[in-house]
């Protein structure tokens, strides 16, 4: 169904038709309007309500006053849907009851949170499709407004809409719902404006006035309403002159606070109460209004001057008109105003909202104030409202009387903003609270908080490591700080490399080695310490022992990250340097379920890569895309730009997609690397392209790749490119590097004791090994690697075997293993390798067999993985909570999975897949 379009709005009124005519065809939508106040964007969800008067319709608007108080806006619009929490699965459960203060227990992700919400209105809207609209977004709590972009990026099927309108120049909020559709509200088209302004004038306008009145309110409907209406006949009629500056933009705030200003004192403190005060709790407004000694019949003046609505609540007529209400009161005006709502508030039942309103109305200096606003902004912070706890300890800094009591509450304050995603407002934080520091404890924690925001603002070779270290020297300093000083500050100088400045990697190596003879359990953090600084400083062999212990502690970890580190980054460092992809997988998976299940979405994109990893060691390229477009679909909840492929280019390197895989890489060489410090990326991306130059038989571009990784050591992908360095050095006749090379995979290897690392030791042995050993250790190699995930090394190793046994002439032995080399190479989309044997094949006098087409089933790659997890077992619910969509959602993606594969029922997935 359609309603009237609003005059002026034919194209934007079409659009929301549509808009509500996808939700009520069992789809979702979602579509933000952007446009300057007064532009129309409420009167334009007015009509998107309309359009869906046969749906549920759900509606709030921010605020200002409640931009501090977390979750405030999500708590007003979720309201008419509560008593269905119940039926939501546990964590998600308990995850909004703990943001709406409902329980207490452990800290909800903001994303988990977000889930929720997103489950509890798709329930819904399988009862009655439902359309939520959210107007003035610019003014919603920072946690409302993400959790709300979460869901908005979150649908598909699942007959459920979100609209919400947002000030053009807000930039925090444009950024949280980038991405999302768009369509931009400018002024009225000329016809349409002087239309409005006839309609709203009180008498006739010259066509002159006319023109300068809608070229300088460029359009704008509201302007051009209040405009006409506060002028009079002589001035419309051109017989009287027109103000030299027309109310626009703040100047039209100011044109509503000198109307409001024509009315009577007590409607004038009526209507800063009401501007001070939640919008949806008439109660509350009239006991603060009881308190001034202010009577119901106050407003009746405001109502009849069209500043307040009198149905079917007492409203302002429009957000500006608050807006100007509330900043152009007097400071004192405004305390009196926010005293009186405190004191109408229940201790009790909001004590957040009581806080805020009691710090609001305070001047000076007030640690009694202060004070409980640290304790309600704890409570904030276990329900996941990072920023209102930032907020909130900032306030209560500048209430406090105590310089050492400001500064801690300053860098407490520091840390929730960077956590919450303003890195701005923790630097001004962070820069307040450094000149009142005194004790060890809290300059360290201050460094460390610093170290982040280099981290954040410049990239990893900003970070001080140096300057870290010298702060965890304090002997001071408790165990569990000094620990994770020397951790992050190890993280980001693996990561940075060659960038590292002021330090090197031994240095920070020597200065964090355990102490000797130390037999007391440790703590992952320290765990991690200890194997990466004995590998550093000490040495490989000495360092396996620590490098087992730190993988078995991430195994058990139940937290997802410390500081600024995920802790399944540091662990794909160490099984990789290992060798070790059954511990490679074990952290992988231990990671998924504890990340998912606390919807850390930092952490579930940190594992996603890792995931990729071992689907493409195991030869299953597809499942690797999946894992990528998976991480590529979450980005932007978390601040990543969609579409970086930097982080694929081992993929396209094993796909043999030349001109992908160099693109990418140049993105990981020149942007990762070069610009923002992160050295290990660049090392891995020249290592794959090194890959891509073996499969095509480049030797010697495989080697200047290679080669700069061997010198510097680089850790964790650097032990896995020694046996492309053996090969590619053997191929290119440079035997003393490849001698070197090997000697270092050999020491490495033989501590490591992985089938994996034994099976690449020995198939680097018999590159340079005298023809009669080299058969005995293919044969080895192979062996080794036959017991491992790592699928395309054995592979490998069957081509290089052939390759040998070709050269021996023994074109019979040889034909066989190029044969099963390029069967495989070939059905797992390895172009490059593929060719590579399809050549070899073809030299010992044997073309390829044709292989069978396989049709393009052209499964996305959500249905992709959405089909895997279907395979293996996995209920609709169990896919939606692991995928961050509804179960409406996964329901949708089957039918048009099973439709692709032809087939009917999950039963037959398993098969079908495999077929593919």
């Amino acid at each position: 169904m359609t309603s009237e379009a609003l005059a002026g709005r034919t194209v934007e009124c079409r659009l929301l038709d549509e808009f509500t005519g996808t939700v009520r065809s069992g789809l979702s939508a979602a579509l933000v309007l952007v446009g300057e106040a007064g532009i129309g964007k409420t009167r334009l969800l007015d009509h998107a309500a309309a359009s869906a008067a046969d749906l549920q319709v759900a509606r709030v608007s921010g605020v200002e006053p409640e931009r501090g108080l977390a979750f405030a806006a999500l708590h007003r619009l979720l309201r008419p849907f509560l008593e269905r929490v119940e039926k939501l699965p546990e964590p998600q459960r308990a995850a909004l009851a703990g943001a709406f203060g409902l329980t207490s227990g452990a800290v909800a992700d903001l994303f988990l949170i977000g889930l929720a919400a997103l489950t509890l209105l798709a329930g819904a809207a399988d009862e009655r499709p439902l359309v939520c609209l959210v107007d003035d977004a610019h003014w919603l709590d920072r946690e409302s407004l993400a959790a709300l972009a979460f869901v908005a990026r979150r649908l598909h099927a699942d007959r459920l809409g979100l609209l919400f309108s947002v000030r053009g120049d807000e930039a925090g909020p444009a950024a949280a719902l980038a991405g999302l559709p768009t369509l931009t509200v400018t002024g009225l088209p000329a016809e349409a404006a002087h239309d409005l302004l006839a309609r709203s004038a009180p008498g006739r306008v010259a066509p002159a006035v006319a023109e300068r009145i809608i070229a300088d309110t460029r359009g704008n409907p509201l302007a051009l309403v209040e405009l006409s209406a506060g002028l009079s006949a002589e001035q419309l009629a051109a017989g009287a002159p027109l103000p030299d500056r027309l109310p626009l933009g703040r100047r039209l705030e100011e044109h509503f606070l000198g109307r409001a200003r024509l009315l009577p004192a007590a409607t004038q403190s009526l209507l800063l109460l009401a501007a001070a005060a939640p919008p949806d709790d008439a109660a509350l407004l009239w006991r603060a209004a009881g308190r001034l000694g202010l009577p119901p019949a106050a407003a009746d003046p405001a109502v009849a001057a069209g500043v307040l609505t009198a149905a079917p609540t007492l409203a302002f007529r429009h957000p500006l008109i608050r807006s100007a209400v509330y900043s152009g009161a007097p400071a004192a005006d405004r305390r009196r105003a926010h005293a009186a709502v405190a004191a109408a508030i229940d201790r009790d039942a909001d004590p957040d909202r009581r806080a805020w309103h009691r710090a609001e109305a305070t001047a000076g200096l007030d640690e009694d104030v202060a004070g409980e606003l640290e304790r309600v902004s704890a409570r904030a912070g276990a329900r996941g409202g990072n920023a209102t706890l930032a907020l909130f300890l900032a306030r209560a800094a500048e209430l406090s009387p105590d310089p050492q009591e400001r500064a801690r509450r300053l860098l407490v304050a520091a840390e929730a903003h960077l956590v919450a995603g303003d890195p701005a407002a923790a630097e001004r934080c962070h820069a307040l609270a450094l000149p009142g520091l005194r004790t060890p404890v809290a300059r360290a924690t201050a460094h460390r908080l610093g170290a982040a925001l280099a981290w954040f603002g410049g990239g990893v070779a900003t970070v001080t490591s140096a300057s870290m270290l010298a702060v965890a020297a304090d002997a001071d300093l408790p165990a569990d700080l000094r620990d994770g000083l020397l951790f992050e500050a190890i993280a980001a100088a693996v990561l940075a490399g060659r960038h590292t400045a002021g330090t090197t990697l031994p240095e920070l190596g020597r200065a964090a080695l355990p102490e000797p003879g130390r037999t007391a359990a440790v703590s992952t953090v320290r765990a991690l310490v200890d194997a990466f600084a004995t590998r550093i400083a000490v040495g490989y062999a000495p360092a396996v022992p620590l490098l087992h212990a730190a993988v078995a502690a991430l195994r058990a970890e139940r937290e997802v990250s410390h500081g600024t580190v995920p802790f399944v980054m540091t662990g794909q460092w160490i099984a990789d340097d290992l060798w070790d992809d059954e511990g490679f997988r074990a952290v992988l998976e231990h990671a998924d379920e504890l990340a998912r299940r606390q919807g850390a979405l930092h952490a579930v994109y940190a594992q996603l890569a890792g995931r990729a990893t071992t689907a493409i060691w195991s030869g299953e390229f597809d499942r690797a895309a999946a894992c990528f477009a998976e991480a590529d679909d979450l980005g932007p909840a978390i601040g990543v730009p969609a579409g970086d492929t930097s982080r694929q280019v081992e993929l396209l390197a094993w796909r043999g997609l030349e001109a992908q895989a160099r693109a990418a890489a140049d993105v990981a060489i020149t942007e990762w690397d070069a610009h923002l410090g992160y050295a290990i990326l660049g090392d891995h991306a020249r290592h794959c392209l090194a890959i891509l130059d073996l499969g095509r038989g480049r030797y010697a571009e495989a080697l200047a790749k290679l080669t700069p990784g061997f010198r510097g050591d680089v850790i964790a992908h650097g032990n896995r490119a020694l046996p492309n360095l053996v090969e590619a050095a053997v191929r290119a006749g440079d035997r003393d590097l490849a001698r070197a090379a090997l000697d270092r995979l050999a020491e490495r290897a033989t501590a490591s004791g992985t089938p994996w690392a034994l099976g690449m030791l020995a198939r680097s042995r018999a590159l340079l090994a005298a023809d009669a050993d080299a058969e005995a250790l293919f044969r080895e190699a192979a062996e080794h690697l036959t017991g491992t995930t790592i699928v395309t090394e054995l592979v490998r190793t069957y081509l290089l075997h052939g390759e040998w046994l070709r050269r021996q002439k023994r074109r019979a032995e040889a034909r066989a293993q190029l044969q099963i080399a390029y069967d495989s190479f070939a059905e797992m989309g390895a172009a490059a390798f593929a060719e590579r044997a399809r050549i070899e094949l073809q030299a010992t006098g044997r073309r390829a067999r044709a292989r069978t087409a396989v049709p393009d089933l052209d499964l996305t790659p959500q249905e992709a993985r959405v089909a895997a997890l279907a395979a293996e077992g996995a209920t609709n619910a169990e896919i939606a909570t692991r995928l961050f969509v509804t179960a409406s959602t996964v329901e949708y993606h089957l039918m048009k999975i099973f439709r692709k594969l032809g087939i009917t029922s999950r039963r037959q997935l398993g098969r079908a897949l495999r077929e593919r």
